[in-house]
């Protein structure tokens, strides 16, 4: 028995995910979603905030401080509320309403970005407004998810480990990773590196993503993608990187539900479509064992990827058709 839900961290399910006629392809799909709060943010968000706190780094008066499109400030939030610890979640005007519900109910303080930057998105201006707080405030720590390297070894310490000691007959030739803020990839492909060195680690990004060149334009699905290529990945270990649409998002997310009974969020849309696109029409000659990371849940995007409107409007927009209104 546990006598607090946020204890139980980690040791998410691993299911069988069939996909394809291909005989020779084996998916096998870690569900973070059954984390505390919904996604695989939980690991680096207690992670952090106790070796901060044990290493004395921080102390029960520190102020925690972080941009966030989601997630992982849902988690910080939680977390923080259960340490004791006084939270600034610093997000902007894309963020989904339930999230921001979910961060405020916790007691954190929301600073919101309304101003776009120069990449149309608004991540820049989030971490200038980060920057200005910290410059301004005593006492205060920034966690910094882009290039904290604590946040890499949060998953190379959990995640890693537990990809490493559950994929099947000990044998890993591919592991499909979604990339944002780049720690959890970066943890654990160090960390599967070591197990299993020829494993081929690929990330997964979306069309308007700068991580990893591609040119920059407005995303609507959060959790996924970035406006700038984070330092923390400088010590990621990836072999290959593909890139789907916003619109296969969508249809990955719908086919997960509709055929798997899994309700799943945009980024584990996103490396469900990753994987289909990769192994499309392959010719496997002998049985290939790929390891895929279901980041988040979908009861967060009922507005959105399972909103039909929403939807339209994404596929208009991709034709060129720019809304009039986002609905969120």
């Amino acid at each position: 028995m546990i006598n607090n839900i946020l204890n139980k961290v980690g040791n998410t399910p691993l299911i069988s995910l069939k996909m394809g006629n291909e005989p020779n392809l084996n998916v096998f799909s870690k569900l973070e979603f059954y984390n505390p709060t919904g996604s695989v943010k939980d690991r680096a968000a207690c992670y952090i905030l106790n070796r901060l706190l044990n290493e004395k780094i921080i102390d029960s008066d520190t102020t925690i401080i972080e941009s966030s499109s989601g997630n992982f400030g849902v988690a910080l939030s939680a977390y923080a509320k259960l340490k004791g610890l006084k939270f600034i979640c610093v997000i902007d005007k894309t963020t989904l309403p339930v999230n921001e519900m979910l961060i405020r109910q916790q007691g954190a303080k929301v600073i919101c970005i309304t101003e776009p930057d120069q990449y149309g998105g608004y991540l820049m201006n989030r971490l200038k407004k980060v920057n200005e707080i910290v410059n301004s405030t005593e006492n205060i720590y920034w966690i910094n998810q882009y290039g904290n390297p604590l946040n890499a070894q949060a998953y190379y310490n959990s995640l890693g480990k537990e990809i490493c000691l559950e994929i099947p007959r000990q044998k890993l030739d591919y592991l499909f990773m979604g990339v944002s803020s780049g720690g959890t990839i970066t943890g654990v492909s160090q960390k599967v590196k070591e197990k299993h060195p020829n494993a081929k680690i690929i990330a997964v990004d979306v069309e308007g993503s700068v991580i990893f060149g591609g040119k920059p334009r407005k995303r609507f699905i959060p959790g996924i993608g970035s406006s700038l290529r984070p330092s923390i990945l400088e010590s990621a270990s990836i072999d290959n990187t593909v890139v789907v649409t916003e619109q296969e998002t969508i249809n990955s997310c719908r086919e997960l539900l509709e055929k798997h009974n899994l309700y799943a969020g945009g980024s584990s849309g996103s490396v469900h479509a990753a994987v289909k696109k990769y192994f499309n029409n392959s010719k496997l000659e002998k049985p290939t064992n790929v390891m895929c990371v279901f980041a988040d849940r979908g009861e967060r995007y009922i507005t959105t990827i399972y909103n039909d409107d929403w939807c339209k409007m994404i596929k208009n927009y991709s034709a060129g058709v720019m809304p009039t209104t986002v609905p969120v």
